[in-house]
């Protein structure tokens, strides 16, 4: 099992794991990679974190063999869990849980180390996260059939048990997505049977934040959502399903189906800067979300959605502001979904530098803009991905201008109208952005200009 070396993302933390599997087990005890990091290392993925599981241990038995070696942090002392400072190694007792009422947290958890690895196992969610890896042997215990399931590229639940946590129909969304795995029939009727019940909105943004920054494959774990039913509970999603487009333009189907497409194309092209991403790659989830409030088809069958960009930045704005309480986020995405179609547009007409120093203005990165295009122009198969030449052309024009990853910075500022006399008052601002206006048009180019222009035109 060599390739299970890939377990450990360092020696430091294989010699960790190491002494407490040889300690654990002359203690009577045995301790097991589990989850993640051995569902990573079987993909041939290097884990960033490991958790360990010791079987057959009392949690101050564990505690006088981890007080050895390490310095750590008890969390949930009834379950059991240290966190090893100074690596990242979380060792656990096995473990039960007891739904208790409604909601993500209505759990009793209680720490067992005298359950068998099947006992323990069954409470997991996937099956791909229920298996063990044994660090003394290097045996594999695979109770649930995970690492099957892995060669064939399914998700599929452990046992009826993960109906207790709402929050999983969300992970299998963007587990779909991360590992491009087809979710097996019974988990997507089981999950169509779930509520959502009261999840935590800071919970629910953090799945869609890891479909959006790590899913390769984003349209499987949305199309799991619709086939699932829970695409209900995003209703600005669930009314692009079955909304219909022009086949001439686009054969790929409904808007929901170009959506996926579209972020698929976007997952092709992340940058690796997660704040970069995730705006991006929400602006595309939410660019076409206009469409259904304004799709007409004419008596000759013609499909129009005039205005969806303008509208859609109203219905993203609804949309995110249910998902996320960073307002920021909402602020720098909504721009994006109301001007998806300027960079079209302002290529065909040959628009002249104002018009791209005020686009920049409103979006604050054209080059978020691009990347949106981009994905819109490459979500409609069977069309081949192709080069956008607009994309460039406005690429080049604002690097030119240098404004391609930031809006133009205001020349006339509060203090030049107070240096002018004028008192700090409500006027100010209209000046200021009357001066702005002006300065994106080419009016004037520095301070000494902003101010003659200030003087003549608007004081």
């Amino acid at each position: 099992m060599l390739m299970f070396m890939k377990i450990f993302a360092d020696e430091k933390s294989k010699r960790a794991c190491e002494f407490l599997a040889r300690e654990a087990c002359a203690a009577g005890g045995r301790a097991y990679c589990v989850g993640g990091c051995v569902r990573d290392a079987l993909l041939g993925v290097e884990p960033k974190d490991v958790d360990v599981e010791i079987y057959g241990l009392e949690a101050e038995k564990i505690e006088r063999i981890l007080s050895k070696k390490f310095r750590f942090e008890i969390v949930g002392k009834s379950f059991g869990v240290w966190i090893l400072k100074g690596l990242d190694i979380d060792v656990s007792m096995p473990r039960t849980e007891r739904k208790t009422g409604i909601g993500h947290k209505a759990f009793e958890i209680v720490g067992d180390p005298f359950l068998t690895p099947k006992e323990a196992c069954a409470r997991r969610d996937f099956t791909i996260n229920a298996i063990l890896y044994d660090i003394l042997s290097g045996d594999i215990i695979d109770e649930f059939g995970g690492m099957g399931d892995l060669k064939n590229k399914i998700l599929r639940h452990t046992s009826e048990r993960f109906s207790e946590d709402p929050l999983r129909v969300l992970r299998a969304m963007q587990f779909a997505a991360r590992f491009n795995l087809d979710v097996a029939p019974e988990t997507v009727e089981l999950c169509s049977k779930i509520e959502m019940e009261n999840l935590p909105e800071e919970r629910i943004f953090e799945e869609w934040k890891k479909l959006i920054l790590k899913g390769v494959e984003i349209s499987r774990g949305l199309f799991f959502l619709r086939d699932c039913g829970w695409v209900k509970y995003f209703r600005e999603l669930a009314d692009m399903v079955d909304c219909p487009q022009d086949p001439r333009w686009h054969p790929e189907g409904d808007v929901y189906v170009h959506t996926a497409h579209c972020m698929d194309s976007f997952a092709k092209k992340r940058v690796g800067d997660d704040r970069e991403d995730l705006i991006v790659g929400l602006a595309v989830l939410c660019h076409d979300m206009g469409k259904p409030k304004c799709t007409t088809i004419g008596d000759d069958g013609t499909i129009h959605s005039y205005g969806h960009d303008i509208i859609g930045g109203k219905v993203a704005r609804k949309f995110l502001e249910h998902l996320t309480r960073e307002k920021s986020i909402v602020e720098e995405v909504v721009p994006l979904v109301e001007r998806h179609m300027a960079v079209l547009d302002l290529w065909r007409s040959n628009a002249g530098d104002g018009a791209i120093r005020r686009l920049a203005g409103k979006v604050k990165r054209i080059d978020r803009l691009v990347r949106l295009d981009d994905a819109d122009r490459n979500g409609r198969p069977p069309i081949e991905p192709e080069d956008s030449p607009q994309g460039l052309w406005i690429m080049q024009r604002a690097e030119a201008l240098a404004i391609k990853d930031s809006a133009p910075k205001p020349i006339l500022l509060g203090r030049h109208l107070i240096e002018l006399g004028l008192a700090p008052s409500v006027k100010f601002k209209e000046i200021l952005n009357a001066a702005y206006e002006a300065q994106l048009d080419g009016a004037f180019f520095d301070v000494e200009h902003a101010v003659k222009y200030a003087k003549d035109n608007l004081l």
